[in-house]
């Protein structure tokens, strides 16, 4: 799927065989010692409070494009399934407890996203990224909000799901 400002997300589609849900071909898609690998480090990452280390550790070890400068706070929970679909752009930040999915599984079928995320955004806390969306440079995500489609650079959105609520005034120049 293509997608557009604000519209539908870029997902591949995969049909999951009609007698079972597709939550149970996990282990056919990425390896489980790869998954238990992507885990284990994705939960120390959660814990750890220093910045340059978590990004060396999501840059080298997961495969996530991490930009110059970004912090990713406390508790923040990337896709165990596909860390390395994940980009976070120069000096971003991304809230306590927010989670990043690249992946979603629905009974008849599972789906698979990049998720792109420009420089100089902020996440709020508590926030959920689902798989496939792009958030644009200079652009705000409230605390708590599930971002179920793209937001474009330079506004605030706001809600579940989270919602276009004003154009910022002076976009972040990242330098």
């Amino acid at each position: 799927m293509s997608g557009s400002a604000n519209g539908p997300r870029r997902l591949e589609c995969y049909p999951a065989p009609a007698d079972m849900n597709s939550m149970r071909l996990w282990s056919r898609l990425v390896h489980p010692l790869r998954v238990a690998y992507n885990f284990a480090l994705i939960t120390l990452c959660r814990y750890l409070p220093f910045l340059g280390v978590k990004n060396f550790l999501y840059r080298h070890c997961l495969g996530v494009r991490v930009g110059r400068r970004a912090s990713v706070g406390l508790m923040v929970m990337l896709d165990v399934f596909f860390p390395h679909y994940i980009s976070i752009g120069d000096n971003s930040i991304i809230g306590y407890n927010t989670t990043i999915l690249c992946h979603e599984f629905l009974v008849p079928e599972y789906r698979i996203g990049r998720v792109e995320i420009g420089s100089g955004v902020l996440i709020g806390a508590n926030c959920t990224i689902l798989a496939g969306v792009r958030i644009g440079d200079g652009a705000t995500v409230a605390a708590g909000s599930l971002v179920n489609r793209d937001v474009p650079p330079g506004v605030l959105a706001a809600g579940v799901p989270a919602r276009i609520r004003c154009r910022q005034s002076g976009v972040r120049k990242v330098t």
